[in-house]
């Protein structure tokens, strides 16, 4: 998935440098979920770090303020 989407980074459940750990994080704010909301697993531009979104806090555009770039890894 290559997907790039924008976040305020304020709005991040979790933030890991592991991508499993944050699967697995993610995977258990899915099913604690009473809404069906999707959880997103990103990474930002470095690849270094993953951070967990709801889906539904994506922002609509770029040029939001304070929203960065991330690319989709894992959609829950």
């Amino acid at each position: 998935m290559d997907d790039t989407v924008f976040f305020n980074p304020g709005d991040s459940i979790g933030k890991f440098h592991d991508h499993n750990e944050a699967v697995k994080t993610a995977q258990i704010y899915k099913e604690k979920d009473t809404e069906n909301k999707n959880v997103l697993v990103v990474h930002g531009k470095d690849n270094k770090t993953f951070d967990i979104f709801f889906e539904d806090d994506k922002v609509s555009h770029d040029n939001e303020k304070g929203s960065e770039p991330y690319e989709v890894s894992d959609k829950l």
